[in-house]
């Protein structure tokens, strides 16, 4: 492909076409159309990513289904997929951190396009340097990681030695909020299915209960709770927790009865950080941090793999392959 740059530059040339999955309207499945779309344009402090994978997470069929509607405002025709890796094909006039062909990966702004797309154009400040790993696995990354991440420290102050409960914890958020408390000096109790026992305790869990068996309720000391999974049980949480207590969760807080024990609970929208992000690369690196993939799926199965994320039976991440990398396609920072 010509220099991209050097192509827009030319006042009313057609910047080209890209194959993207797009919904036209809320709905089901049937909604996702594989279509040629326009290769966006991008902003003085934007990057433009050649997709290689896009993460899949609820987030994508929750829009879908106009569950958020009220929430977030969409103008259709709309690219679902806000998580990323890829390499930088070109960069605004004010970018200076990336050059191009670097390995990147980033999560996106929700009420933005996204990644079911070959090209994707995101805030530089939300993009980080893709750590060296499988490209794809590295898509699985952004919104899972940083959702962990934000609601153990920024939200919920997880201190070492501070008890931890951590429900859902063989799902996308879950295995990294164990790897990351537990990385924090945190004692971590993970609750999942009894299939899932096994990953839980190899990702560094003091103890794992299954959640359709064990009784949570001679569980004692708490002093989080990380709550990914929400519903019914979460209104017997609140007793768990020590005085002062606080149950963070990813799903939002169903009723008022934290003040009546004496604790607080707080529910958060994760905000994407191309500096936090970078963190979390520096951890995968290291060796320290782990991503579960559940299973890889090709472009042309994202209703596959939407329909997978909705089951809830997924341990870790599901990833959309948009396009295989070739040898000499990635530049590593």
């Amino acid at each position: 492909m010509p220099a991209l740059k050097e192509q827009r530059q030319k006042k009313n040339t057609p910047f080209g076409m890209m194959k993207a999955i797009r919904i036209h309207e809320y709905g089901g499945l049937e909604k996702l159309i594989y279509e040629d779309v326009r290769i966006p344009d991008i902003g003085p402090d934007e990057v433009l990513i050649k997709v290689n994978a896009s993460g899949i997470n609820p987030i994508d069929w929750k829009v879908r289904e106009g569950q958020l509607k009220e929430m977030v405002t969409h103008k259709f025709p709309l690219i679902p997929g806000w998580d990323v890796e890829g390499i930088i094909a070109d960069y605004g006039v004010l970018v200076t951190r990336f050059a191009k062909n670097d390995a990147v990966f980033a999560s996106l702004d929700i009420s933005r396009n996204g990644s079911y797309a070959e090209y994707v154009v995101v805030k530089s400040k939300d993009v980080a340097f893709a750590p060296g790993i499988l490209p794809q696995s590295a898509a699985g990354v952004a919104l899972a990681a940083q959702t962990a991440w934000m609601g153990l420290f920024e939200e919920g102050r997880l201190k070492p030695n501070q008890r931890i409960l951590i429900r859902g914890a063989s799902g996308g958020v879950g295995t990294f909020a164990v790897q990351l408390a537990k990385i924090a000096g945190a004692y971590v109790i993970g609750s999942t299915s009894e299939v899932n026992i096994e990953l839980v305790k190899s990702l560094g869990a003091d103890e794992v209960l299954d959640y359709k068996k064990d009784d949570f309720s001679k569980l004692r000391n708490l002093d989080m709770i990380f709550d990914t999974v929400g519903g019914e049980t979460q209104t017997h949480l609140w007793q768990l927790l020590n005085r002062g207590g606080m149950l963070i969760s990813t799903v939002g807080i169903s009723g008022n009865e934290a003040s009546g024990y004496g604790v607080t609970g707080k529910a958060f929208k994760m905000i994407p950080s191309g500096a936090r992000l970078q963190d979390i690369a520096g951890l995968i690196d290291r060796g320290a941090l782990r991503v579960i993939i559940e299973k890889i799926f090709p472009f042309s199965e994202a209703g596959k793999a939407q329909k997978l994320s909705q089951s809830g039976k997924t341990r870790g991440k599901i990833i959309l392959e948009v396009q295989k990398r070739q040898a000499n396609d990635r530049k590593k920072h």
